[in-house]
């Protein structure tokens, strides 16, 4: 045997005591054999990528979503889907580009009155979960379309308690304001009412299905996606602002110290759902995942990035992302990996050992190797678009280029993650290589549907009346 040979041979066997093997949805470890392992999907809504104490927020702790950054796996170059909610729901729950669907590309998601939404019959995470034998849950924002046509119970979860709309009063639990509104408070297809601050009711819920869960045999998903920090800008103790403001947009309102208050519950709420998986004796093969919907709003740290929600700079797009695993990850990892929120589909799939439908092919990438081994990272190509001041976005590699209006840039988002440095005189071929790349990928997907943009205030346009700030 040649000295290569002999050197490759140790490298498969390195390789394959590191690595994750999926046998007929088992898992060996080393020598330890599991069983597939629960999921706990946690998402807030508009969390900036530094507005948790581990990403570097200087102002307010957030320990227990730290504790499982601690004892498990924080990704530094995460991105969302999108710079908006719906359509990085749509990529999450289908493993898609959101622009390959009519729901992705709403932006916001219109009210009842629209007939769009997730289809029924397109396959999602909770559906292909759900075929294995998982128990299927959704705690929290949906906003993925109305009934009677589209929902959570339409689209592979088995039960559902919150809410359908983009967003909600703390307390009142309403999408809006008026004698005529109603609550948007459901337990599956029931609306219901409920008093109490929404953090923390759905953190109760959460802990209850896990308790739940934990006396059972079978394994679960769990997807629980909080409002927080969201506006309107409501801590547990703002109810008399509840009552004060005139309309959820909450444009006067909140301050940095409500913001904390917000994110400093939802981080409570956290800790509990990781106490009721100790206390049910699964946390060991629980895969634990902490992420948010896109970019920081108002208040929100996105240090070192520039932009916010609705923009295709890396402020509106780079999100924490957050994995524990006892039983597969290490603690304390920190992983510089690419990765997108699509990936979460093939991912989770694969650790189930199953895999995506394959009549509808995930067009994002496992990232389990980068989980469980000390695999190197893979160079990756992204795209966004957003027809909010015409944007568009690739990144290839530590290259990313970007165009707003008629305005175009090329930049290095790991050496320049300000996004100051426009290198696209000083690099002409790589950008024009980007372009024709774009157009390429852009050709594949649905035509833009600027109407989609539609929500309208008093007769005018949402992104007329308030400045292209979506929902």
């Amino acid at each position: 045997m040649s000295p290569n040979q002999r050197f490759t041979r140790r490298q498969t066997i390195a390789a394959l005591a590191t690595a994750p093997m999926v046998f007929l949805g088992r898992h060996v470890f080393g020598a330890a054999t599991v069983s597939r392992p629960n999921i706990v999907f946690i998402m807030a809504d508009d969390l900036g990528y530094a507005d948790l104490s581990c990403y570097g927020r200087p102002d307010f702790k957030t320990p227990n979503i730290d504790r499982l950054a601690a004892d498990g796996l924080r990704f530094t170059q995460a991105y969302a889907n999108s710079a908006v909610c719906s359509a990085t729901r749509t990529a999450l729950i289908t493993g898609r580009y959101q622009y390959r669907l009519p729901v992705g590309l709403e932006e916001p998601l219109p009210g009842p009155s629209v007939h769009v939404g997730l289809p029924p019959q397109h396959p999602t995470l909770p559906s292909l979960l759900r075929k294995i034998g998982y128990g299927t849950t959704l705690v929290g924002k949906w906003h993925l379309g109305w009934l009677p046509d589209y929902g959570p119970l339409q689209s592979g979860y088995e039960h559902f308690y919150g809410f359908r709309g983009g967003a909600l009063d703390y307390f009142t639990h309403k999408p809006g304001t008026g004698k005529d509104v109603g609550e948007d408070l459901w337990d599956q297809d029931a609306p219901v009412h409920q008093a109490g601050y929404l953090t923390e009711l759905l953190g109760d819920r959460a802990v209850s299905v896990i308790r739940d869960c934990g006396r059972e045999k079978r394994p679960f998903f769990l997807s629980l996606h909080f409002n927080a920090p969201h506006w309107p800008w409501e801590g547990p103790d703002d109810e008399a602002e509840s009552k004060r403001i005139s309309g959820l947009r909450d444009y006067d309102g909140g301050s940095q110290q409500t913001y904390a208050r917000m994110v400093e519950a939802m981080d409570r709420q956290v800790g509990r759902v990781v106490d009721a998986l100790t206390a049910a004796q699964i946390a060991q093969n629980t895969i634990v995942i902490f992420t948010s919907d896109n970019g920081g709003e108002r208040f929100a740290d996105t240090w070192p990035f520039t932009g916010k929600k609705s923009e295709l700079l890396e402020g509106g797009l780079r999100i924490p992302a957050i994995v524990r695993w006892p039983a597969q990850i290490r603690a304390g990892k920190v992983s510089d990996q690419v990765m997108m929120t699509m990936d979460w589909l093939p991912t989770l799939l694969e650790a189930a050992g199953t895999q995506p439908d394959a009549a509808f092919p995930s067009d994002g990438m496992s990232l389990l190797v980068a989980l469980t081994a000390d695999a190197p990272s893979v160079p990756r190509r992204l795209y966004w678009r957003f027809h909010a001041n015409a944007q568009r976005a690739m990144r290839d590699g530590d290259m990313k280029w970007l165009k707003i209006r008629e305005n175009t840039f090329l930049f290095n988002v790991v050496s320049d993650p300000l996004e100051r440095a426009n290198l696209k005189e000083r690099q002409p071929q790589l950008y024009k290589r980007l372009v024709a790349e774009y157009d390429a990928w852009n050709e594949t997907m649905l035509p833009e549907n600027p109407s989609s943009y539609s929500e309208k205030i008093n007769g005018k346009q949402w992104a007329d009346h308030y400045g292209n700030q979506p929902d």
